[in-house]
């Protein structure tokens, strides 16, 4: 065979990215086949996502590979693409693991309707996750995750959410609003050095039924007079401690 004749039949066989879009299972190996080269055709296809340019047709052939979208990580790293059909993106999203949906949701890049579509399909899974998995997502989750935890039964839950650097004082006010606020993730916001000096979380307290006595005093005193007066009317406090309240407020006049 010439040397041009062999030059010509080594450009005929196609890189395994190439395989995976083409439909070949280039994961599929003999046993005389090096034990790595699964594990060199997954980083071949993720270098290979790393490339903005790659058009519609090749990332849905990697999509529809049974051999390419076998690897977690190439279906993390497909769906995150930008160039990936939503249609694609969403039908991969369903099939993360609990732990792939919290990165994705943090995964720079991403577009924040798919973020959104993986920290709801979490959230759904939380009642059936194990505690130190909640635990996890509660330090290291979205906001949206970190939020939802709030609600968490179990006091190391809920208080490594409220430890959550991506926490916000709005989720925390919207969290006291809701019906399945407990007592105890009340007092823990009330003991809070970040949290319970914040304004906007010290009227969701006072608005709160849960918020002790010796708080709810505080917390009024540094409220303006008219500010206290509304917070007060649509309050859920007891009425006991609404009348202590509205002692603070006569003083202030």
């Amino acid at each position: 065979m010439s040397r041009e004749e062999v030059s010509n039949s080594e450009d005929e066989f196609p890189t395994p990215a190439a395989e995976f879009a083409s439909g070949n299972d280039s994961l599929g190996r003999s046993e005389d086949e090096p034990a790595s080269r699964s594990q060199l055709a997954e980083d071949e296809i993720l270098a290979l996502l790393e490339r903005r340019d790659l058009s519609v047709e090749t990332i849905e052939g990697l999509g529809t590979n049974p051999a390419a979208i076998k690897s977690r990580k190439v279906c993390c790293a497909l769906a995150a693409h930008p160039h990936t059909p939503r249609h694609l993106a969403l039908r991969l999203i369903r099939q993360f693991y609990s732990f792939d949906l919290m990165q994705f949701a943090l995964k720079p890049g991403v577009t924040a309707d798919l973020k959104r579509f993986a920290d709801d399909l979490l959230i759904a899974r939380l009642g059936s996750i194990t505690l130190g998995e909640r635990l996890t997502l509660a330090r290291r989750g979205s906001n949206a995750i970190a939020a939802a935890l709030l609600l968490d039964k179990e006091a190391r839950v809920f208080q490594a959410a409220l430890e959550n650097g991506r926490l916000t004082e709005v989720a925390i006010v919207k969290a006291l609003t809701r019906a399945g606020a407990s007592a105890a993730f009340v007092e823990a916001v009330c003991r809070h050095a970040k949290w319970s000096v914040r304004r906007e979380v010290q009227i969701g307290l006072l608005r709160n039924q849960h918020t002790p006595l010796t708080q709810a005093v505080q917390f009024a005193r540094f409220l303006p007079a008219a500010l206290l007066r509304d917070v007060l009317h649509a309050s859920r406090l007891p009425e006991k401690i609404k009348e202590q309240l509205r002692q603070e407020l006569k003083r202030k006049r």
